[in-house]
């Protein structure tokens, strides 16, 4: 196995006032793939959805969201110690969480792919996704080629 040895990237982090917004710049010589993914993981982790439990309103932020299932035409947002209704419908959660890491999977069912422990060929050329919670879900056969190219570093 060979390795592509690539350039160290330096990492500085400045602590500042509260009262200032947060911010991540990063410089760099070209938009590298590496960058890219970069990128990509930070605004996996940022926004929130508002989502219902037991007549409350919660604000859920998208990086504790496992994945989001429409049953009986409602949405729901599972995270590892709750379950969250939403009144948004799945395709448009799609277009919202698109950009941060969520993958459609099956006719009713987003899942996080940050929140992916492994994934393994099931039958009929279907694959079962375990997550970091240990439950797994179904990813059809219709929507495997999307998962392929999401995993190979390209979002659908």
């Amino acid at each position: 196995m060979t390795f592509k040895q690539s350039i160290d990237m330096q990492t500085k982090i400045t602590k500042i006032d509260k009262s200032k917004p947060e911010m991540i710049e990063i410089q760099c010589h070209t938009l590298s793939e590496e960058v890219q993914e970069i990128v990509a993981f930070v605004k996996s982790r940022q926004g929130q959805l508002s989502c219902v439990s037991d007549e409350k309103i919660y604000e859920v932020s998208v990086s504790d969201i496992l994945y989001i299932e429409t049953v009986d035409n409602k949405s729901f947002v599972y995270t590892l110690n709750n379950v969250y209704e939403t009144k948004q419908r799945l395709y448009e959660l799609e277009e919202m969480l698109k950009e941060k890491r969520f993958l459609r999977i099956s006719k009713s069912m987003l899942l996080n792919l940050m929140k992916v422990s492994s994934i393994k060929p099931a039958l009929n050329s279907r694959f079962m996704a375990e997550l970091i919670s240990g439950e797994q879900v179904v990813i059809t056969r219709k929507y495997a080629s999307d998962l392929k190219k999401a995993l190979k570093g390209g979002m659908v």
